[in-house]
């Protein structure tokens, strides 16, 4: 299997994106001569690593029949100070709600996706320290 992106300049900092068939703009900040029409590309990193390890959290809890009513992630990313300005830091918060969370199978199912399945951890963990938590039920 491959991705083909392409990737084209529409005007100032802004390029329109075409991945496997989807569209959407990248652009900068303000301050950097963009209009801030689209997410900026270091941010989508953030994105893709939440989407793939979501997408494994969520299949292996379907295979070990564990139920939950709300499912979110949230990752900070700190930056380095100097250029180049790369992620230092990722920590990913897998956030469940639901009556019958098992935290064991839950713990299980983030570890294999961090440790084995999730290629955008794999990727990123070569750059940056990842740290991962597990919230249950918040307030």
């Amino acid at each position: 299997m491959a991705h083909n992106t392409v990737v084209s300049w529409t005007e100032g900092m802004a390029f329109d994106v075409e991945l496997d068939g989807h569209h959407f703009i990248v652009d900068a900040d303000e301050q950097f001569g963009g209009r801030n029409k689209g997410p900026q590309p270091k941010g989508l990193l953030l994105s893709s690593l939440a989407g793939c390890t979501g997408m494994d959290v969520v299949s292996l809890l379907g295979k070990m029949k564990v139920p939950f009513d709300r499912f979110k992630l949230e990752i900070e990313g700190k930056l380095a100070d100097d250029h180049p300005k790369c992620y230092t830091d990722i920590l990913i918060r897998y956030i469940f709600h639901g009556a019958e969370l098992d935290r064991g199978k839950i713990e299980k199912a983030v570890g294999l996706s961090v440790d084995k399945y999730c290629a955008v951890h794999y990727m990123l963990s070569k750059a940056a320290n990842l740290r991962h938590e597990i919230v249950l039920n918040p307030d």
